[in-house]
């Protein structure tokens, strides 16, 4: 019988990566807008309600701004460790270790004023979260454990030590019951652009952002990071310190996203508490694959992710779809963006025995 052959590409087509995202964007709203019909919603109703919960006022958008930021750190750290092809899955637990240090210097040092204690804070979190993606960056190069099931272990210890301190030890007295800290005081809190919502991590995220870039095309290390991803072997053979630069990327990325920790604690809802966690490390990493650890693409993805996170409430307060509906969405772009790269790669022809 006749089959059909798959024959990898010399060279990906230029309409690659033109086509790929827009199509696999529509198969994923048309996927998207069965399931609201298979709930007897409207499709074009939920996509209107999806659009505007995002973009529809200034107020969503900045809505949207504010989520792209925790997205954007934690994306920028996980890309550069997947440059170097360590799978660092951890970025929910490192998140969540930045925000535990920050809070610490807010509520131990209070006293400070804010030219002393913000920086301390920054310090603390990045310390935590890059110490919490150092021990798994440890374990793989001393004891041989695969960072993908390490790291995912991670995240789990870490939001647990998260509840552990706001149900416990750091539990405000007077939140009448709720599990959080006690409100940071106002030199522990990241300020804002004038008249609006926006803090100044978005700032943060541009710097962190060019320095990144500075970082792998403008220094040794950055040469050596991205030669040690392409090839493990030439790496050793010319003698570059693979074991140093996989500690390296690991902390960089855990002081990233433990910054994006404290913008969150700090600058959003000023205090501690579990409500943070819903999940940026993760999308983090359907960012990274997406911009293919592209800082600009980066930055787009994010914001798009995000707006589609800021929209999918909408769709549930509007609708009232189920919570789990933006994660479904945003599942179905990753897959079928993978999707189309595998056309990018590969070309299919009609032929070839098939048995």
């Amino acid at each position: 019988m006749l089959g059909l052959t798959v024959t990898r590409r010399m060279e990906p087509p230029r309409w690659g990566s033109i086509f790929i995202f827009p199509v696999a964007l529509g198969v994923s709203l048309g996927v998207s807008c069965l399931l609201l019909a298979a709930q007897g919603k409207s499709p074009a109703l939920g996509l209107e309600v999806l659009w505007s919960g995002a973009f529809g006022a200034w107020y969503t958008v900045e809505d949207t701004l504010l989520k792209t930021v925790p997205i954007f750190l934690c994306s920028l750290g996980v890309a550069v460790t997947f440059r170097m092809q360590v799978w660092n899955i951890g970025a929910e637990g490192q998140f969540a270790l930045g925000a535990v240090g920050a809070t610490w210097a807010a509520l131990t040092f209070a006293n400070l004023p804010g030219a002393l204690l913000l920086p301390l804070m920054f310090a603390c979190a990045a310390a935590a979260g890059g110490a919490w993606a150092a021990v798994p960056a440890w374990l793989k190069l001393r004891l041989g454990i695969n960072e993908i099931i390490s790291t995912l272990m991670f995240n789990y210890i870490g939001i647990l030590i998260l509840e552990y301190l706001v149900y416990g030890p750091w539990k405000d007295a007077g939140s009448h019951g709720f599990p959080m800290t006690s409100q940071f005081v106002p030199a522990a809190v990241v300020g804002h652009f004038p008249g609006t919502r926006l803090h100044w991590g978005v700032a943060l995220c541009v710097v962190c952002a060019v320095g990144l870039w500075v970082l792998l095309t403008r220094t040794r290390p950055g040469f050596e990071l991205k030669a040690s991803g392409e090839s493990l072997r030439a790496a050793r053979y010319a003698r570059m310190p693979y074991n140093t630069l996989v500690l390296l990327v690991m902390a960089l990325c855990g002081a990233l996203a433990g910054w994006a920790g404290l913008l969150e604690a700090s600058a959003v809802t000023g205090r501690l508490q579990p409500s943070l966690m819903v999940g940026y490390g993760f999308t983090a990493i359907v960012v990274a694959w997406l911009a293919r650890l592209s800082p600009a693409r980066i930055a787009l993805f994010s914001f798009f992710l995000a707006a589609l996170r800021v929209g999918a409430e909408n769709l549930q307060l509007e609708l009232g779809v189920p919570a789990a509906f933006g994660g479904i969405m945003e599942g179905l772009i990753l897959l079928t963006v993978l999707a189309g790269q595998f056309f990018n790669g590969y070309r299919i022809r009609p032929g070839g025995a098939h048995r």
